[in-house]
């Protein structure tokens, strides 16, 4: 039965990344570096964001940032409980923080990003004891599609 409720849950956080991979590909096509974001509550989309620095020329406009937004905007308040944000990359710094203090129960991200990642990769800031909340953080889900889509983004400025 256990084995049941994991698959299942692979299933549905392989939705939601895909989701998120929509949205990277919209961040792409306008020049931004390919990253998308959901927020889940109960099942459902509350947020959405991709990547959006330099169109909206704002240094937190990461796809995380974007989508906590509209999230807390739909809930009318910053906390964001039981909610889970779903990224096609490792959240850096900044992003890692705003989720700590939305108080996302659930991180779930695709590709690592080993020259920001702030969930293991260069520092991994949610194993911190000293926030006062936390949120489970786990990497890898579509992975390959995640990084190949910064791969490809990449290798054609190049």
């Amino acid at each position: 039965m256990a084995w049941d409720n994991r698959a299942a849950r692979n299933v549905e956080h392989e939705q939601f990344m895909r989701e998120a991979l929509a949205l990277a590909k919209e961040a792409a096509a306008l020049g931004e570096v390919p990253v998308g974001a959901v927020v889940v509550k109960d099942g459902e989309i509350v947020g959405r964001g991709y990547n959006r620095p330099i169109s909206s020329a704002d240094p937190t406009a990461h796809a995380e940032i974007v989508a906590l937004r509209e999230a807390a905007a739909k809930a009318g308040n910053y906390r964001l409980p039981g909610c889970e944000l779903y990224v096609t990359l490792e959240p850096c710094p900044m992003c890692v923080g705003a989720m700590v203090h939305a108080r996302i129960a659930r991180v779930v991200y695709g590709a690592a990003d080993p020259k920001t990642g702030a969930c293991g990769s260069i520092v991994d800031l949610p194993a911190l004891s000293v926030f006062n909340h936390h949120g489970r953080f786990e990497g890898g889900t579509l992975q390959a599609e995640c990084g190949e889509i910064l791969k490809r983004f990449f290798a054609e400025r190049r």
